[in-house]
């Protein structure tokens, strides 16, 4: 059974996990130091989570500010790039470079094996390798946050990651919950076929209607570039979370629809319940609040603590506890933008920067 297991067993350099913009990136930089490398995708087509967004979806940076290593996004027929020009855009990235994608693979376990690591996929297939990009993202592993009453309530229960068009929820009363910018675009959409209620933690915040996700990638920047030496980031008030008022979110405020209120504290069986004891009845629920890190994958090396990240060293790209791992594109944890088609540059190259001296001095 073992010479069974090592005849199936594939040799390579580095295994890069997740095919999406982080994982193509990262290839993008490995294909020009002379490593064997394979990049295991477990969707069944180029895109990444992109092909999983709603179908109105924009950008809110133009092309030429959403595009990855290498070759630029071309220039899209309105400012800001739709869903359909991202997807052509990878695939095309992914044909361009000749990337060795390998899908679909859902990557199950990596363990130790010796002075390597053993990746394992769901259909048996094995790879042997001494260095691992993790560049899974988000998108599986959607997040909803837990409240009093909420099994009972018996109304549909749509999270923003498998959101696609409003037509399903016309005539609905919808609560949309969320203050970032899918919670504002959906939310503008769906309020032009249902009555819509727009539950927020805090305050939106909005930019102003003439600056678009140029200025947040600025500020990603800025935070990015003040780690590098060591100093407290000069940034202006405001986060990455901040909502841009493309045309849909301006259309929105016009009608007097982006007007939110705080969240309730508990569940019913027909709506939600707040504070004061008021409570509204829904037939609807559109959860707009996020996502976490897609990193069951790696539970089998004990690097996932309790907060359901991992802890990396000072450059946010590599694991304390097993150097032979790099993450990559997880969030403002794992580098500011890096989550962003034109922020993951910077750390894709930063890993293979890494991998290439590791295997210059033999470590792993």
């Amino acid at each position: 059974m073992q010479r069974c297991e090592e005849a199936q067993m594939d040799s390579v350099d580095v295994v890069v996990i997740g095919g999406g913009q982080a994982g193509l990136s990262a290839g993008y930089f490995l294909r020009r130091i002379g490593l064997s490398y394979v990049i295991l995708d477990a969707e069944a087509s180029p895109g990444g989570a992109w092909q999983h967004a709603w179908e109105s979806l924009h950008l809110f940076s133009p092309a030429g500010w959403s595009s990855i290593p290498g070759w630029p996004m071309p220039a899209t027929r309105e400012p800001y790039p739709s869903q359909a020009e991202v997807l052509d855009y990878l695939a095309r990235y992914e044909h361009k470079y000749a990337l060795p994608v390998i899908r679909p693979v859902q990557v199950e376990r990596i363990s130790r094996s010796g002075s390597r690591l053993r990746v394992e996929a769901d259909d048996g297939r094995q790879w042997q390798t001494r260095a691992v990009v993790s560049a899974t993202g988000t998108w599986r592993h959607p997040y909803t946050p837990e409240y009093e009453g909420l099994d009972a309530f018996g109304g549909v229960q749509l999270h923003s990651a498998h959101y696609s068009h409003p037509e399903p929820f016309a005539g609905m009363r919808v609560a949309i919950i969320g203050s970032g910018n899918s919670g504002a675009q959906i939310l503008a959409e769906v309020s032009k076929v249902a009555e819509t209620t727009w539950i927020t933690q805090r305050e939106p915040a909005f930019l102003a209607d003439d600056v678009d996700g140029r200025v947040l990638f600025a500020r990603a920047t800025e935070k990015w570039r003040a780690q590098q030496e060591g100093r407290e980031p000069d940034v202006p008030q405001g986060g990455f979370g901040d909502i841009v008022m493309v045309p849909p979110v301006v259309d929105a405020r016009r009608r007097g629809v982006l007007v939110s209120m705080t969240p309730p504290v508990r569940f019913t069986a027909t709506g939600m319940q707040w504070a004061d004891g008021s409570e509204r009845n829904f037939d609807a629920v559109i959860w707009c609040t996020g996502f976490r890190p897609a990193l069951s994958h790696l539970e089998g090396l004990g690097l996932v603590n309790a907060q359901g990240r991992i802890d990396v060293d000072d450059t946010k790209v590599r694991s304390v506890a097993e150097p032979s791992v790099w993450l990559l594109g997880y969030g403002d944890w794992n580098g500011a933008a890096s989550a962003t088609l034109i922020g993951v540059t910077r750390y894709a190259r930063e890993v293979v920067r890494q991998i290439t001296d590791c295997y210059a001095a033999a470590c792993g």
